[in-house]
């Protein structure tokens, strides 16, 4: 799962991407712009500049995710009202573009940037019509624990001003976890509560953002602790240091912690209201709330129906490739039987120590490793950035994705993160870690999302700016494009390549049928256990991730489907002429965009004779 640390004014601000424009012809990679085009294309690049940098300026902390300082003393503003601020900006800005340029007088890339500009603000405006029916608190994430992990991650101290900022934004924290408790009490007024399972450990997560010292006697806070160690760091005297630590532990314990408590507070306040664990089919207008979740998360205009079929099919097709597997390694029980064999045997399992998840991050790094050395036959250009693997941090592990990838800053001063839970090893199948590594890692989220991030010449809001289906199909891609660069040796690893394929096919299967035909949270995990080799505490995690996070889970199995699909176009079309590494450059050079501009992409590249790709 990829993940950046944004707050929803800021995505409303960079949703980029593209619109189904059947209208506009596909476009040749190889065609060189006129000199008047040129001029125009530059003029318009500085336009989609100056927009970005209007629309980064509304959020403090996607700046200093960039790697600028500017505000660095300030929190977001997650209000309605800012949310609100976002799009008006959006909205002005496409009215302008559409008043000072023509897309006729444009070379290829900067008509691609047109529709990609125009598309993104079409879908903030969908986002926005929605957003109050979005659950704050979800099963993989809420807002309390994000706020510490940006900090941790994200603010740098390079002088006593970085360090005075810092302390500054603790005090803010009151500020916006009030923001975020105004908004959960007014949203459950109008009938939109989270589930009842989100409440127990949301709360639990949020009181452990703020226990440890300097909150009690317990050990460093996470927060305090890094505070501490960036202070340590500074070249300053004793006596200044000692003043910003002073500063730092009064900020914590006074405006920091009242404003996580008023989070508390309004969580203790809405949860009686917490009837149900159903899908959003449940909500005031439910069923449209979720179509547009679906078109938001598949940049696609499928329906439901639509989607739960091609789950059933790729279910359906999995297992078939699975029982071949399964009679190669000699087990004569059925499929389900094998599941349960490889989930019990202890072979395929970590302890459940501190030695145990070390050897599954020493696991997932060697696999890594491996990607890394093979890649430039698979691949013209690798980022630039590096990439760790990192365990959730404890205190927010209740809430955290199985895995997922955190974006590195432009600058280098942060590495791409493919960060992984492992809050109870006995939970953790063995044969499953090489795919994963592959998702969120390499070739995975990090070749595409921050090499996306260093392509010369891409205006910031393509670099910066991503779609689900791209990005999340792509790491689906990536974990087959592993099978054919030659590893997954291990025939229990190879199967649980196609388990983690699995698992995304019967999510498409069991997301639209929680908020679609009314599937029971029960239902939906006990379709798991039987098509799936996820573990218990997986299964529950994910069902409970789909149903506060409706449509998002559908986003992998359909944006892999479409990118296999091109591929094997592109092969089928130009014969000896298809080069990987071409097709690949093809795919990630534009970053990300909506599915059907893919399609357009390759069918261009097709059409120009393969080769590699010019921009």
């Amino acid at each position: 799962m990829r993940r950046l640390l944004i707050s929803s004014t800021a995505v409303l601000a960079l949703l980029s991407g593209v619109p189904a424009l059947a209208q506009t012809p596909n476009v040749a990679p190889t065609a060189a712009p006129s000199a008047q085009a040129q001029s125009e294309d530059a003029r318009l690049n500085a336009f989609f500049e100056e927009a970005f940098q209007a629309r980064i300026a509304l959020s403090p902390q996607q700046m200093t995710s960039l790697g600028i300082k500017t505000d660095y003393d300030r929190l977001d503003d997650v209000s309605d009202a800012a949310a609100d601020r976002a799009l008006a900006l959006s909205e002005s800005q496409l009215a302008r573009m559409k008043a000072e340029f023509d897309p006729e007088t444009l070379g290829p890339q900067a008509r691609l940037s047109w529709r990609m500009f125009e598309y993104g603000v079409q879908q903030a405006r969908l986002s926005n019509q929605w957003r109050d029916w979005g659950f704050q608190f979800a099963a993989n994430g809420n807002p309390t624990t994000s706020l510490p992990v940006f900090l941790i991650n994200n603010h740098r101290v390079s002088s006593v001003a970085d360090a005075e900022a810092y302390v500054a934004r603790l005090r803010a924290a009151q500020v916006q976890m009030s923001q975020v408790a105004d908004e959960l009490r007014q949203r459950a007024a109008a009938g939109v509560v989270s589930p009842r399972f989100v409440f127990a450990p949301s709360i639990a997560n949020t009181r452990n953002v703020i226990s440890g010292a300097p909150f009690d006697d317990g050990a460093d806070n996470p927060v305090w602790a890094d505070f501490n160690k960036k202070v340590a760091a500074l070249e300053a005297d004793q006596a200044t240091k000692d003043r910003l630590l002073s500063e730092g532990r009064a900020a914590l314990t006074g405006p920091y912690r009242a404003g996580f408590d008023t989070v508390l507070t309004a969580l203790a306040e809405v949860q009686p209201k917490a009837d149900s664990d159903a899908g959003v089919w449940r909500l005031p207008q439910g069923e449209a709330y979720y179509n547009a979740r679906l078109q938001l998360s598949t940049t696609t205009d499928l329906t439901a129906d639509q989607i739960h079929q091609i789950g059933l099919d790729e279910v359906a097709r999995i297992q078939a490739e699975m029982e071949v597997i399964k009679a190669q390694v000699g087990f004569t029980g059925s499929l389900q039987d094998f599941f349960v064999f490889l989930k019990t045997d202890p072979r395929f399992q970590y302890p459940n120590t501190p030695e145990g998840k070390e050897q599954y991050l020493t696991d997932a790094r060697g696999f890594i490793a491996q990607v890394m050395a093979a890649a430039p036959q698979w691949f013209s250009t690798l980022p630039k950035a590096a990439l760790e693997v990192r365990a959730v941090e404890p205190f927010r592990e209740a809430t955290a994705s199985i895995a997922f990838y955190n974006s590195p800053a432009p600058d280098g001063s942060r590495p791409g993160i493919y960060y992984v839970n492992l809050s109870d090893m006995t939970q953790v199948l063995k044969p499953q870690i090489e795919g994963i590594s592959y998702h969120e890692g390499a070739p995975g989220h990090h070749f595409q999302i921050a090499y996306a991030q260093e392509i010369e010449g891409l205006p910031r809001f393509r670099r910066f700016g991503g779609y689900g289906a791209y990005a999340e199909g792509w790491g689906l891609y990536a974990e087959q494009l592993g099978k054919e660069m030659g590893f997954y040796q291990d025939p229990y690893s190879d199967f649980g390549r196609l388990s983690t394929e699995l698992w995304r096919a019967v999510r498409l299967v069991t997301d639209t049928g929680l908020h679609a035909k009314r599937w029971s949270r029960e239902q939906a995990m006990d379709y798991f256990r039987q098509n799936s080799l996820l573990s218990e505490r997986d299964i529950e995690k994910e069902v409970e991730r789909y149903i506060t996070n409706p449509g998002q889970a559908t986003s992998y199995k359909i944006g892999e489907l479409k990118i296999e699909e091109l591929r094997d176009r592109a092969k089928a079309a130009l014969g000896d002429r298809f080069d990987i590494k071409d097709f690949h450059a093809v795919v990630l050079g534009s970053g990300s965009v909506s599915l059907d501009v893919l399609e357009d992409q390759v069918d261009g590249w097709i059409a120009a004779g393969g080769g590699a790709p010019t921009t």
